[in-house]
């Protein structure tokens, strides 16, 4: 029952059934947990914030649950700075990185414990552990963390009692803690900058969640071609609810919303509505991805037919989006600018749509000018890792400016939409769009393609659906 709930059936807890709940429940707590595989590394990271800013006190909330409709929460997702800089999913916690007087810094977490039994929090209340589950128990987190542990609903007090020092939190996420702190926009504003550009480069424990992500993915991909005659017979939802069953059995879940777009829907960039119908003679525009249990996500898209062959035009449209990622990808190596790969691409594609003629030459003039946009729409690519579109608060000169290092994964994905309303092409192109996106590490001699275990070339993709297509 909820607490304080204006229609509760119940109107109150009558001292005997108080007691009778308080009594015989066994110790549950755990023995022998041993140190997290990531806390070693997380460690490693907080070494890396913790120079960038010493003698301040730096605070990052994993965040709060967020109601969906009355008393019912959004599945809880930490956030991503708290889950790399903590190596913890724990809701309502927080890092904190208090200064010494050397510079360095001690780190602790707050963490909500467990509800005591000996009133009545752990049964009463939406949020109570019987009615969402066991959480640790300070000591636990402790062990599995490798980080000293506080109880968080001290936090704000002991934040607001600590002594004197400049100090940083991040903003928006956990508005009680923020209430205990003073503090300035901008100085936290770098504070997130800071997180989002120690991510990155991705360590070799990283690397290996996101290539757990990208099998998964590519277990998924396959799964929606097998029932592909099922989604036929319905609509994108089926396509939408086959993915996401493997990423619920394999992961925490999907990275983002899954892009199930067929027939003209593949044309609307982020189409997550999935609702529309699956038409053999038609492409199915997929971008999807499985999100681990350690928050890292695949971000992948390929475009199929749906009759399991490319019409001519489709084809056409769908080898210059090949061609235009080949070139974006061998751009992908150490020392090479970060823009390089988009460019690439994006040449590739102006000099196609000239030779169309859908734009006007020449290539140069029109890629300068930016014309392909009308058909291309978005960037070629992005950072990732435990946001889909990781790194988003790097400073440009760290991120779009700068240069690719050993470490950095990045997605590849140009693509080609031409909208059903478009008059400026012809009408057997209209209502086409063909994405092809792939995971990649940048390598001390160039890169490698997590996502490579799914077909890219049309041919590739004919044959693999002539196998697995249901």
């Amino acid at each position: 029952m909820a607490k304080g709930r204006k229609n509760a059936l119940y109107s109150g807890i009558s001292e005997e059934l108080s007691a009778l709940m308080r009594t015989g429940w066994a110790d549950t707590e755990r023995p022998g947990l041993r140190l997290g595989e990531q806390a070693p590394y997380a460690a490693r990271r907080r070494a890396s914030l913790s120079a960038r800013f010493p003698g301040e006190r730096l605070v990052i909330p994993s965040g709060n649950l967020k109601v969906r409709s009355n008393d019912d929460t959004y599945p809880f997702r930490p956030y991503s700075g708290y889950a790399h800089m903590a190596g913890d999913r724990a809701r309502d916690g927080a890092l904190v990185l208090e200064p010494r007087a050397d510079g360095d810094h001690d780190a602790y977490c707050y963490q909500l414990p467990r509800d005591s039994r000996d009133n009545d929090e752990f049964w009463t209340g939406a949020t109570a552990e019987l009615w969402m589950g066991r959480r640790r128990s300070l000591a636990e987190s402790e062990l599995v963390l490798g980080l000293p542990c506080r109880d968080v609903r001290t936090a704000a007090g002991d934040l607001a009692a600590a002594p004197a020092a400049p100090t940083r939190i991040v903003r928006g996420i956990d508005p009680s803690l923020e209430a205990g702190v003073t503090t300035d926009e901008e100085r936290d504003a770098e504070l997130e900058e800071a997180l989002s550009e120690l991510r990155l480069v991705k360590d070799d424990w990283e690397i290996a969640e996101l290539r757990k992500a990208v099998e998964s993915t590519v277990r998924g991909f396959t799964d929606v071609i097998g029932e592909l005659s099922r989604a036929i017979a319905s609509s994108e939802r089926w396509i939408e609810g086959t993915f996401f069953r493997r990423a619920r059995l394999e992961g925490n879940a999907v990275g983002y919303g899954s892009i199930c777009a067929a027939g003209e829907h593949a044309t609307i960039m982020h189409w997550t509505d999935n609702d529309g119908p699956v038409r053999p003679g038609d492409l199915l525009l997929l971008d999807a991805g499985v999100e681990t249990h350690t928050l890292y996500t695949a971000d992948v898209t390929r475009t199929l037919p749906i009759s399991g062959t490319f019409t001519p035009v489709q084809r056409e449209v769908y080898d210059a989006v090949y061609e235009a990622q080949e070139a974006g990808m061998a751009a992908v190596k150490p020392g090479a600018a970060y823009r390089d790969f988009h460019e690439a691409s994006q040449r590739y594609l102006a000099a196609r749509l000239v030779g169309w003629g859908f734009i006007e030459g020449p290539a140069d003039r029109a890629y300068e000018l930016g014309l392909q946009r009308r058909f291309t729409m978005a960037g070629t690519g992005h950072m990732l890792g435990l946001d889909v579109h990781d790194c988003a608060q790097a400073r440009n000169e760290e991120y779009v400016d700068g240069v690719l290092e050993p470490g950095m994964a990045l997605t590849v994905e140009p693509g080609l939409y031409f909208q059903p309303d478009d008059l400026t092409v012809p009408e057997e192109w209209r209502g086409i769009g063909v994405r092809i996106e792939d995971d990649l590490v940048v390598t001390d001699d160039g890169h490698e393609n997590l996502s490579a275990g799914l077909p890219r070339s049309a041919d590739d993709v004919e044959a693999w659906m002539a196998q697995f297509a249901g």
